[in-house]
Formats: C-alpha cells, sequence, structure tokens
C-alpha cells in the first residue's frame, strides 16, 4: 500500500528529511509513504486557533489534489486534519492517526487520554475525540507547555511527559496518546498507563488491514 502524506504546517527541508525518515523506519512491510510539506503558504507552526484552522482548509485543499497512484492518504497530523471533511471524497482511504490510535483501544477496553505541546492543541484534539463520539471513554488531555523546536528534540519531550502521564494514570486512563506525530516516544514506567506513538499505532494497523 501506497500512501500520500502532507505535513499540516509548512517545515524547512531538513525537517520534511527527518519525518520522511521516521516514516520509512515505522512503515510494516507491504506500506511505504510519500511525505510531502504543504506548501508556503501554510502556517509555520500551531500555536493558535487560527494556526489550526487554516492547516484544516488547507490540508483538504492538498489532499484533494493528490496525484493518481497512491492507495490512500494519511494528514501528518495527530489532530486528523481534513479527515471528517474528505470522507470517501477522494475514493481512496483517509486515514486519521488519532482515529485510528483511540478506535483500537476503545474497541479493546481500554480508557483514552491525550498529551499536547500545548492548550490550542489540546482544545481541538478533544474536540475531534467529541466529534467522533468517544468522549464518554476519554479522560482528557493534559498540555506539556513546551515550545515548538520540542518537537524535534525527543529528550526534551520524553522529559516532560512525566507528570502529565501520572496525572491521566491516576484518572483513570490506560492508553494516552502522545498529542504530535513528528515525537519518537520512549516512556516506559510499568506503573504508568501506556503512552502511545499515534504514526506507530496507525502504519501497524493499517499493515494488518492490508495483510488480512
Amino acid at each position: 500500500m501506497r500512501l500520500f502524506a502532507v505535513t499540516p504546517i509548512h517545515v524547512p527541508e531538513d525537517e520534511l528529511v527527518r519525518r520522511q525518515e521516521r516514516y520509512d523506519g515505522l512503515c510494516p512491510p507491504g506500506v511505504t509513504i510519500d511525505l510531502v510539506d504543504i506548501g508556503a503558504d501554510a502556517p509555520q507552526a500551531m500555536d493558535t486557533p487560527e494556526q489550526i484552522e487554516a492547516a484544516e482548509v488547507l490540508m483538504q485543499q492538498r489532499l484533494r489534489a493528490v496525484a493518481p497512484g497512491y492507495d490512500g492518504v494519511l494528514p501528518d497530523c495527530v489532530l486528523d486534519p481534513a479527515v471528517t471533511a474528505l470522507g470517501d471524497e477522494l475514493g481512496v482511504p483517509v486515514f486519521g492517526m488519532l482515529r485510528l490510535s483511540l478506535a483500537y483501544a476503545v474497541a479493546t477496553g481500554r480508557r483514552c487520554a491525550a498529551v499536547t505541546r500545548n492548550k490550542p492543541i489540546a482544545d481541538a484534539l478533544q474536540a475531534q475525540v467529541d466529534a467522533y463520539g468517544w468522549g464518554r471513554h476519554f479522560v482528557g488531555v493534559r498540555v506539556l507547555d513546551l515550545d515548538f523546536d520540542a518537537i524535534a528534540d525527543d529528550s526534551r519531550w520524553n522529559a516532560a511527559l512525566g507528570e502529565a502521564v501520572a496525572d491521566l494514570t491516576a484518572a483513570g486512563a490506560e492508553w494516552i496518546v502522545n498529542g504530535c506525530s513528528a515525537v519518537h516516544v520512549q516512556h516506559d514506567d510499568p506503573a504508568a498507563a501506556r503512552v502511545v506513538d499515534p504514526v506507530a499505532t496507525a502504519l501497524a494497523l493499517i499493515g494488518a488491514g492490508e495483510l488480512a
């Protein structure tokens, strides 16, 4: 299965390469991803509700222009921009990494939660969970209060997880989605809820579905 992925923000070439390499390392056998930048007219961060909304609109436009030859599309964002709006419009699956990650948890009876870099992203993620109809399975979102540069710094991001994960575990969460698609998650506390990489989980499910 060949997937077309688009970043939700405009990123420099070195960051695009880093994200592509991350996808290459996580793709299961039989799945490949071509990642492209959304374009220079897009926001360079998701720090405000207006930037998040702009990313949604531009993602819809970019995915509607996908070239022939792909078996599915995947927004490179845990907020699933364009996933609900496009539905089955493209004639190929529109995969949402949040939808896939949470659907598996809900289907297996786990209480879910998430962590995000900032509050606007947290609010947008909660709204997406509610739109999917999974609010009663969802404990909530904790904000890590990290700047944009932490996305490319796995050590900083993972160091910030401790208190948030402890709070969500205490609130009953068993499955915590890491609210960024471009971070390698490393949190292995056996006493805490599992912190889930949404990209790794989504790709594993896509790969398993194609092999079934």
